[in-house]
């Protein structure tokens, strides 16, 4: 059985001013993929998702999911805490994420500075902050992501 790996990557969440509603949204697909999956871990932002991500990274799982701290605001750093761990880079899938929310009639998707990419074994995508993009971005990474994960353990193209 696959093992992952959900980051909420939120100030308020983490100080508790409301709930995390995009980290459920992502575990709750993830399980319904098959996938071994804690309760999603929320941090503030900063530093703290990387040491959640480097947690997660230590732990041996196969993928990791973040949500939020993709924007634009000066509180928004997950792409910046994501890039030094990242062995490979993997831009058509970020791309494809933006893409689908734009197709759907968003435009401030395109804004989202999120990253995706390869650490090791494990394939590290970071997805908004939204409950609206995490659904976009999980009805990308569904399709691929099994194929993406045996590419990753050294299985054929």
């Amino acid at each position: 059985m696959r093992r992952a790996a959900v980051i909420t990557c939120s100030n308020r969440a983490a100080a508790g001013t409301y709930a995390d509603r995009s980290g459920p949204v992502i575990v709750a697909a993830l399980r319904s993929w098959g996938f071994e999956v804690e309760d999603s871990a929320v941090v503030s932002d900063g530093d703290p998702v990387g040491e959640a991500l480097r947690s997660a990274l230590a732990s041996g799982v196969d993928l990791v999911l973040t949500t939020g701290g993709t924007g634009l605001t000066p509180t928004d750093r997950t792409p910046e805490q994501t890039r030094p761990l990242l062995d490979r880079v993997v831009p058509g899938l970020a791309e494809a994420i933006r893409a689908a929310g734009a197709a759907k009639g968003v435009p401030t998707a395109v804004l989202s500075r999120g990253l995706a990419g390869c650490v090791g074994r494990t394939l590290v995508v970071n997805l908004p902050g939204s409950t609206g993009g995490v659904r976009d971005a999980l009805a990308v990474l569904e399709p691929v992501v099994e194929h993406a994960l045996s590419q990753l353990a050294g299985g054929d193209h």
